[in-house]
């Protein structure tokens, strides 16, 4: 039972998260809360800003400075990049914004690779230091351990968001918050703080200004998102992980290479339902506030294509790299070997952007050289092959983007290797029968994953429409039913989002 003391305590062994009961009553006590203050432009974005505020100390703790940091620097280099009356004046104050934020990045996600691969190369002892521990433990007479680094929770979202203030800002295509409270209501705004989808200044500052309204089509819309989320998160990707995934992967060579195999497929559509689930409940939520956020999935194993999958796949995320990396590279206007080197810089960025170790880099250079042959492809072979051809090309994709999420969810490269070896030389024919018997469960669940992933867009879009014109009585039933549901079906043992480790 929650105690009202532990609501304000930071538990670094149970960060908040969308699918606890703790944040059912916290989102209920705000939202009450929000019917009082909404009308009013400042008085609505404060109230918004220190509750995301206060949802970021409970899921990051001592990192909330860091959001504060990030806000304020940026803030301030947003508004000298717009005022500088010279253009090393606007580059000085980008060149700042940028290496605050991947300086922060590089600190917190590759200190402990770039010292062991410095100490492997030249014999030294050296050890990486947390330098906010160090102050903590100066300033406060906290006892810290400071050597020891965690990755603050998300901050690879909201320093890409940041980023891309700057930036737009340099390039003419935006002006600056004309206060501080604005700005840091769009950094910290807690529905896609910590996870996504990765959000432009230009599309969310517009909507701080503009009055509330949610229809009532809107609002029922937004609940069937955020039970939807629910459902992939709690239902599927968590009961996959706990029951079979996490298991094939901590110690492969106990299962045979069918076993590996369907882990692999058991990854594949676990970190769909995680992270599509979490951006379903992220953009649920926003809407009931009465903003808007961009899709970040579109059914991403329909994608017939490597490229179509990047269409599709943390749409936020591959549109950023696009528009700010892949483009200020020279994307496609040098020439098609400088386009090929393009898309695998862009791609091998990408991979390092999930963590610093080779198991990322080798997944951001395969999906990089996929891309490349498929621009090569297009260009060379001219050939429609029907329908039978689609299927095929959806075929083929789905499985090098789960061979490729087998680099992703491996704890190392001997993981990878020796899941490999099982499934090319231990698959098992013969025990399949009964592999299935043993794990029907689980199995029929991933099943069931795949099928509601690969419905026809239509019957969703169906479903949801049945969903916003039933009458008040059965919605409330529906969510009522959901939400009993899935706390009854959530493990004690919390399985945080996957993309709060990036």
């Amino acid at each position: 039972m929650l105690h009202y003391p532990e609501i304000f305590i930071y538990d670094e062994t149970n960060p908040l998260l969308f699918s606890q009961y703790a944040f059912l009553f916290l989102f209920t006590a705000m939202f009450i809360g929000y019917t009082f203050v909404y009308k009013n432009f400042k008085l609505r974005s404060i109230y918004l800003l220190v509750f995301s505020l206060f949802f970021y100390y409970k899921c990051g703790g001592i990192y909330f400075s860091l959001l504060i940091f990030s806000t304020l620097v940026d803030y301030g280099c947003g508004f000298g990049i717009f005022h500088a009356k010279s253009r090393w004046r606007k580059k000085f104050f980008l060149v700042l914004s940028m290496i605050s934020n991947l300086g922060l990045l590089a600190f917190f996600k590759y200190s402990y690779y770039v010292v062991d691969l410095i100490n492997q190369s030249f014999g030294t002892d050296f050890r990486a230091v947390n330098f906010l521990k160090v102050w903590s433990n100066e300033l406060f007479s906290t006892n810290l351990d400071i050597f020891e680094i965690m990755l603050p929770v998300g901050i690879s979202f909201y320093t890409f968001q940041t980023m891309s203030y700057s930036i737009d800002i340099y390039r003419n295509r935006l002006e600056p918050c004309k206060n501080i409270f604005d700005f840091a209501f769009f950094v910290s705004f807690f529905p896609q703080l910590v996870a996504g989808p990765i959000v432009r200044a230009a599309d969310f500052i517009p909507q701080i200004r503009k009055p509330f309204f949610i229809s009532k089509r809107t609002f029922a819309a937004a609940i069937f998102l955020i039970m939807a989320g629910l459902i992939k998160k709690v239902f599927i990707s968590d009961y996959i992980s706990i029951n079979f995934v996490d298991r094939v992967f901590a110690d492969p060579i106990l299962y045979s290479g069918f076993m590996n195999l369907m882990a692999i497929y058991g990854y594949s559509i676990q970190i769909y339902c995680d992270f599509s689930g979490y951006s379903d409940m992220a953009i649920g939520l926003a809407a009931l506030l009465g903003f808007r956020l961009p899709i970040n999935f579109n059914s991403p194993y329909k994608a017939d294509s490597i490229t179509d999958f990047w269409r599709r796949w943390h749409i936020s995320l591959s549109t950023w790299l696009r528009d700010y990396l892949y483009i200020s590279l020279g994307g496609n206007r040098k020439g098609k070997i400088r386009t090929y080197f393009n898309l695998m810089m862009t791609m091998l960025l990408g991979g390092l952007w999930h963590g610093a170790a080779t198991k990322f880099i080798i997944w951001g250079g395969l999906h990089g050289v996929a891309l490349a042959f498929h621009k090569v492809w297009m260009s060379k072979v001219k050939v429609s092959w029907g329908k039978f051809g689609k299927i095929l090309s959806i075929i083929l994709t789905f499985h090098f983007v789960a061979f490729c999420w087998l680099y992703f969810r491996a704890a190392d490269m001997e993981t990878v290797r020796v899941m490999l070896h099982n499934i090319g030389t231990n698959f098992d024919w013969a025990g399949i029968g009964s592999r299935i018997e043993g794990y029907k469960l689980v199995f029929a669940v991933i099943l069931i994953g795949y099928l509601l992933h690969y419905f026809p867009t239509r019957w969703k879009s169906v479903l949801r429409f049945w969903f916003t014109k039933a009458p008040l009585a059965v919605k409330v039933g529906v969510f009522a039913a959901v939400i009993f549901l899935t706390f009854q079906a959530t493990s004690a043992d919390i399985q945080p989002f996957i993309y709060f480790q990036f």
